[in-house]
């Protein structure tokens, strides 16, 4: 309960944040052209925002979006908070690593037991166990009828 509660919080930001670019894009893309962001980085920038933090949100693909993120937020860290003579900034740079490291760390520990990746982890075991059972019968020779075989729907 823990890792999602973990999940949700940190996905929340994220999606929260790609949300918001995407309603007022207009206004998003002026301030970002305005810090050198060009309109393709921003809306990658949004996708990767609602596509990531929803990921870690479901427990889909955690690790993939837990990194994405990740690096995300150290890119950010590095492109946008660089005035350590502005107490704000520092502390927005503070927080982009803190969260990055959040990430990493879900990344190694992965979605936990709620989730969709566990789900999906049961049935690829359960589907490589029939494949490894039919070819260990058809290897011994054992004649197949209808009955034993058993399809996963």
């Amino acid at each position: 309960m823990t890792l999602l509660t973990g999940r949700l919080l940190l996905s929340l930001l994220f999606v929260h944040e790609g949300v918001e670019l995407a309603i007022h894009f207009d206004g998003a893309a002026k301030a970002m052209a305005a810090l050198g962001v060009s309109l393709p980085l921003l809306m990658a920038t949004i996708a990767l925002q609602l596509g990531a933090g929803l990921s870690i949100g479901l427990g889909l693909l955690t690790r993939l979006g837990a990194v994405a993120l990740g690096l995300f937020c150290l890119a950010t860290a590095a492109l946008f908070h660089t005035n350590f003579a502005s107490q704000n900034e520092f502390l927005h740079l503070e927080k982009d690593l803190a969260i990055a490291g959040g990430m990493f760390v879900l990344a190694i520990a992965g979605a936990g037991a709620i989730s969709l990746d566990r789900v999906l982890n049961g049935l690829m075991r359960r589907r490589q166990q029939d494949r490894e059972t039919v070819a260990a019968l058809i290897a011994a020779g054992s004649p197949l009828s209808v009955g034993d075989i058993k399809l996963p729907f």
